[in-house]
């Protein structure tokens, strides 16, 4: 058991959060499948958990990696959104579950730009940059749950300002620059989910919306979403990564975010009739993805307990 759990990299943060997530998406068919994805979360939470506790010293070397540590705090994203399901149960300890992934997101924050972004460097950045400031978004969606609305929307417009800013830089290092080392190249799904994010925090917690902002968003997510589709068959070509993490939260959150704006257009009187199977498909794909890059690493995890350090991810020259 050790071995394996010295074997969970940082990344696998993402289908954490991805499970937890689609668990969210899912809900609509029933309590059960919530439950399901979200036990499955809690469980890989429990071997992330373990990985720091155990092999503490690996893990504070990886994070000197800016791969690595952009993609780390997938782990307090994840741990807003399962504090949710505990909620039912015990709500003091759920707020008390998402008030440490929200300040856990915060010291994510300060330590990346303390370590990489005041020492920035164009060749270094990638998609996964997103993860760290426009992630603690998912403390917007979340908000709700606890009443906390103004935080959320004090959140949403970091967020949602850090990606207006992040966005060019990222697509000139991308698409311009180039060089992206293939065991990256799963991030570049990243691209997805900061616009769909911030349009699913918008709704969750402002009571009062601008309409020209919901459409300015959703068709910035959609543009994106498409984007990423397209290049996703080539991506899937490629051999296994701890990065194939990034597959899936991106394709959730778009789901979530597109059938959150069409449940709004639908009460505001403006439905349109193709959201319905857009969402459809989404949730199809969502649920194909997750559960193919959830294999894959069961597949990665059991195939040589032998191994006690999966491959880090490299830093980008």
């Amino acid at each position: 058991m050790v071995k394996l759990i010295k074997k969970v990299p940082i990344p696998m943060a993402g289908l954490m959060l991805a499970l937890a997530s689609l668990g969210n998406l899912v809900l609509s068919y029933g309590s059960g499948y919530r439950n399901v994805f979200g036990l499955l979360s809690a469980i890989l939470l429990i071997l992330l958990v373990g990985k720091v506790l155990i092999d503490g010293g690996a893990v504070a070397e990886d994070m000197k990696n800016p791969a690595i540590a952009s993609v780390a705090p997938t782990f307090s994203m994840g741990i807003m959104i399962l504090s949710t399901y505990i909620k039912p149960f015990n709500a003091t300890l759920a707020f008390t579950a998402w008030m440490i992934g929200l300040i856990l997101h915060g010291l994510f924050i300060i330590y990346f730009t303390k370590a990489f972004l005041l020492r920035f460097e164009m060749k270094k950045v990638l998609t996964s940059y997103f993860v760290v400031y426009v992630g603690i978004v998912v403390g917007s969606v979340t908000a709700p749950a606890y009443n906390m609305q103004n935080l959320g929307q004090l959140i949403f417009w970091f967020g949602f300002i850090s990606y207006l800013i992040l966005l060019p830089v990222v697509i000139y290092r991308v698409l311009i620059i180039k060089g992206i080392p293939e065991p990256l190249l799963p991030t570049i799904t990243i691209f997805a989910a900061p616009a769909s994010l911030c349009l699913a925090g918008y709704i969750s917690t402002f009571s009062v919306k601008s309409n020209l902002l919901i459409t300015f968003m959703m068709v910035l997510a959609m543009v994106m979403t498409l984007s990423v589709l397209l290049y996703l068959p080539r991506l899937l070509k490629l051999k296994f990564y701890p990065s194939y993490s990034a597959f899936t939260f991106p394709l959730v959150i778009s789901g979530i975010a597109t059938k959150l704006a069409n449940g709004y257009l639908v009460k505001s009187g403006n439905t349109i009739d193709m959201l319905k199977y857009i969402v459809r498909f989404q949730e199809a794909l969502s649920i194909a993805i997750v559960l193919y890059v959830l294999i894959r690493y069961i597949m990665f995890l059991t195939s040589d307990l032998k191994a006690t350090k999966a491959p880090a991810a490299p830093i980008t020259k």
